[in-house]
């Protein structure tokens, strides 16, 4: 006969293993609960889902207790809509609009994601190397006229006592259309995106003019990050925590691909790049343009070729605010 005080303690170990098994279920829905949801939007073809494939093929959104979730979308202009019709939280856009939004009177803020840029290619035996060898050219230019880059370089033309929009016959088009006609040679030269102008380059033309040189020139004191997240400042408050952990794992994913050759050929189909040569290049570029200064002299240079910008730009590309607003850039709470 089992007597009462066993009883009582078999009971006892029942009723505390149970309550142990409880607290360890509580624990582990807790933790699934805890992880915080971002929204981001990216193009299928674009840098940003190159990192966040990374980051999520190497655990870095789990490490910081993130869900991320991934909208892809055709253009950059898709991304805005979503950033402003509040189905996406960060987008990768440039801090021209952010300025341009922020003097319309919306709290937009922007974060240094890349600052790779494009360049004006020619072929490999052309004489062009510097702005005034463009003159009297036919000139292809990628996003149109108020194009950031487009207009630094007529900027920098100007100073010279080169107008490009009048002394080269330019041509507006999409990148992949105007690189078709620069290797058809119906163009002189192409100033184009970062990711054609490798393209190019694998296929034997030379970066004449890179537009980092041209930032240089016009007074920018390092790299100038153009890319960006971009998100609501009031959002950003709210989710300060998420928003700076994300930020990290996207550093790491960038370390990784700067490192790894192993891991832009398992994005290479992601990509749409077959070429090693291309692809080689891509890595290259790419890893230039990790941001490494600090937040501050990035706007620092920001706000010097925002007045070049809003000068020969005018209010088509950047509304009616004359300055860079205080605030546009956001800090993380350790290491900016």
């Amino acid at each position: 006969m089992i007597h009462p005080r066993h009883l009582a303690l078999t009971a006892a170990l029942v009723v505390a293993a149970s309550g142990a098994m409880i607290a360890s279920i509580a624990m582990i829905a807790s933790s699934a609960m805890a992880a915080d949801h971002i929204r981001l939007v990216a193009q299928r073809t674009g840098s940003l889902a190159w990192e966040l494939d990374v980051i999520k093929a190497h655990g870095l959104d789990k490490k910081a207790n993130l869900e991320i979730e991934t909208l892809e979308l055709a253009s950059t202009e898709a991304g805005k809509i979503a950033l402003k019709g509040g189905s996406a939280d960060i987008i990768v856009s440039d801090w021209t609009w952010v300025a341009r939004e922020r003097a319309l009177g919306d709290g937009l803020v922007y974060y240094p994601y890349l600052s790779t840029l494009g360049a004006v290619m020619a072929p490999a035996q052309s004489t062009i190397k510097d702005i005034a060898d463009l003159k009297g050219r036919k000139l292809a230019v990628a996003g149109g006229p108020i194009d950031k880059s487009w207009l630094l370089l007529r900027a920098l033309g100007l100073r010279s006592g080169i107008d490009l929009k009048t002394q080269t016959t330019v041509v507006y088009g999409a990148p992949p259309l105007l690189s078709e006609k620069a290797l058809q040679g119906e163009t002189d030269a192409t100033l184009t995106f970062w990711n054609f102008c490798a393209d190019l380059e694998a296929k034997g033309q030379k970066r004449a003019i890179p537009m980092d040189d041209v930032l240089r020139r016009l007074g920018a004191k390092g790299p100038v990050a153009m890319l960006g997240y971009v998100f609501d400042g009031a959002w950003a408050a709210r989710n300060r925590s998420a928003l700076d952990r994300f930020l990290e794992a996207s550093r790491q994913a960038k370390d990784i691909l700067a490192a790894s050759d192993t891991e832009w050929q398992r994005l290479a189909p992601r990509i749409g790049v077959n070429d090693r040569s291309a692809l080689a290049i891509l890595h290259e570029r790419y890893s230039e343009g990790i941001p490494r200064r600090r937040v501050a002299d990035e706007e620092a240079d920001a706000r010097a070729l925002y007045q070049i910008l809003a000068d020969i730009g005018g209010a088509d590309l950047v509304g009616p605010g004359r300055e860079l607003d205080a605030g546009s850039f956001y800090r993380r709470a350790v290491g900016d």
